[in-house]
C-alpha cells in the first residue's frame, strides 16, 4: 500500500524509540517516546500527543505566566494511563515536551498571526476557530485562559519548534501507521486526550469518544469501545463536544484501511484538577484503560475492518 502522508503541504514492553529534532539544542532531548511490545498482536497505535511534561527553557523565559498555569494545558498523565497498552500487542507513542510549547494536535499552519513580529503565510488555517481560540500550533493562552507572553514572537522561532518537536512526532507516528497497516492490512489508532470536568458543567460524561461523526473509523471500533468503557462503569458521549482533532482527521481514512478514533476522558477521574496531582482514582482509570486496549485488541484478531 502506498505511505499516508499526512502533511502533503509541507506481555513486556521494551521502550523502543525516543525521537529527536532536527536542530540546536532542544533537539538533543527526546520529543517523544515510543514503547513496542514484545510481540506486536493487534494492528493498534495509542498515542498521546498532549501529555509532555518537558517545559524548555526558551518557553519559560518568555512566559508571562506560572509553570502550573502552562501546565493546565497539559493532557495530565495519560500517556501513563495508556502504557498499558503495550502489554496487549499495541504500540504506544507520547509526546514529551509540552502542548504549551507546540501543540501536536494542531495542523503546522495553525499560528496566530497576531502572537509574531512578522505575519505568517496567509493560509485559511490563520483563522481556523483554535487559532481563534488561542490554541494554534504554538498557543497563545495556557490552560486556564492566560496569556503565555511577555513578547511577540518571531516567525522563525514557530518554524523551528515546528521542525524540532512537530515534524519527528508525526513523521514517526506517520511510518507507525504505515508499518502495521502493512502488517495487518489496517491500522487502528486510538489518539487520547484528556478534557476538564467542566467541559460539559454538571452533567459532564466520563469519556468523550470521536470518530468525526463516523468519517474517521469504522463503526464497530467506535461502538466496542463505548460498550466495553460503559461495562467497566464510565458515562461515555460520542463526538459532543470532542468529535476529533487535527490527528484524527488527517489520519483517520476508513477507505485506505486507516482508523482514527479520540479518546477524552475527564481529568476530574483522576487528578486533583487544582494542583493536578494524582488521585486515588488514577489507578482506576489505568487499569481500565489497559481493560480496553485488551479488548480493542482481542476484537482485532476476529474482525476484518475492510
Amino acid at each position: 500500500m502506498p505511505a499516508m502522508d499526512p502533511y502533503p503541504h509541507g506481555s513486556r514492553a521494551a521502550l523502543a524509540d525516543v525521537g529527536a529534532g532536527y536542530d540546536s539544542a532542544p533537539a538533543a532531548e527526546p520529543v517523544f517516546a515510543l514503547i513496542e511490545p514484545l510481540h506486536r498482536t493487534a494492528p493498534l497505535i495509542f498515542a498521546s500527543p498532549h501529555s509532555g511534561r518537558r517545559y524548555p527553557p526558551d518557553l519559560l523565559a518568555d512566559a508571562r505566566v506560572a509553570l502550573i498555569s502552562l501546565r493546565r494545558s497539559e493532557d495530565a498523565y495519560v500517556d501513563e494511563l495508556f502504557a498499558g497498552a503495550a502489554a496487549h500487542g499495541a504500540s504506544v507513542l507520547s509526546a514529551s515536551v509540552a502542548r504549551a510549547y507546540v501543540d501536536l494536535n494542531r495542523d503546522p499552519a495553525e499560528l496566530d498571526p497576531d502572537m509574531f513580529e512578522d505575519r505568517p503565510p496567509p493560509s485559511p488555517h490563520t483563522t481556523s476557530p483554535r487559532v481563534q481560540a488561542g490554541l494554534g500550533a504554538i498557543p497563545r493562552v495556557s490552560g486556564d485562559g492566560q496569556n503565555i507572553y511577555r513578547r511577540k514572537l518571531s516567525l522563525h522561532e514557530a518554524e523551528r519548534r515546528i521542525a524540532q518537536v512537530h515534524r519527528p512526532y508525526h513523521a514517526r507516528l506517520n511510518a507507525l501507521v504505515d508499518d502495521i497497516r502493512t502488517a495487518f492490512g489496517c491500522a487502528v489508532l486510538l489518539d487520547c486526550h484528556s478534557m476538564p470536568s467542566s467541559a460539559r458543567g454538571a452533567h459532564a460524561p466520563d469519556v468523550v469518544l470521536g470518530d468525526r461523526y463516523g468519517a474517521a473509523c469504522h463503526p464497530s471500533v467506535t461502538a466496542l469501545a463505548e460498550a466495553t468503557l460503559r461495562r467497566l462503569g464510565y458515562r461515555v458521549a460520542r463526538n459532543t463536544p470532542f468529535a476529533g482533532g487535527h490527528t484524527t482527521q488527517i489520519y483517520g481514512r476508513p477507505s485506505l484501511g486507516v482508523h482514527a478514533l479520540q479518546i477524552e476522558i475527564n481529568r476530574g477521574l483522576y487528578i486533583d484538577e487544582r494542583t493536578l496531582e494524582r488521585t486515588r482514582g488514577y489507578a482506576r482509570v489505568r487499569a481500565d484503560m489497559a481493560r480496553l486496549a485488551e479488548a480493542l485488541s482481542a476484537a482485532m484478531l476476529h474482525k476484518s475492518l475492510a
